[in-house]
């Protein structure tokens, strides 16, 4: 049996978004100085929090943000991104995570950047996983 948090879910959760994303989205967990011409960009990042229920169950809070051109067009992708975590992440199976419980912890909202030229709008998640048996 695996060890509490043994799941990646930064890895886990690009992989399953860049399945459900459109051609052309990008996922990932840390963005670069080509993140421009790189749009739109969905990015994963694991929070230093959560936690897990003393056995193998991981509770990760998760930071998704979303960079595209116009704040319009980052508002709509955040919240298509919510609805894949809240309807269709719930149950999914990967190579290495079964995912159980998703909430949101802090809903999708614009949140500043430091480039004018594109819009940034990310949102807050609990999500709960365990490895594959």
């Amino acid at each position: 049996m695996a060890g509490v948090g043994s799941v990646d879910i930064e890895l886990e959760l690009i992989q399953w978004l860049q399945a459900k994303a459109a051609p052309g989205v990008v996922v990932r967990d840390e963005v670069d100085n080509q993140l421009l011409a790189e749009l739109p960009t969905i990015q994963v990042q694991r929070l230093a929090a959560g936690g897990d229920d003393g056995f193998r169950l991981d509770r990760a809070l998760v930071d998704v943000d979303v960079y595209h051109s116009t704040r319009g067009e980052a508002i709509a992708l955040a919240a298509q991104v919510r609805g894949w975590l809240l309807t269709d992440l719930p149950g999914a199976v990967t190579a290495a995570a079964v995912f159980g419980r998703v909430s949101t912890a802090s809903p999708p909202a614009v949140r500043p950047y430091e480039n004018t030229a594109l819009r940034r709008v990310g949102a807050t998640y609990q999500i709960y996983s365990h490895p594959v048996s």
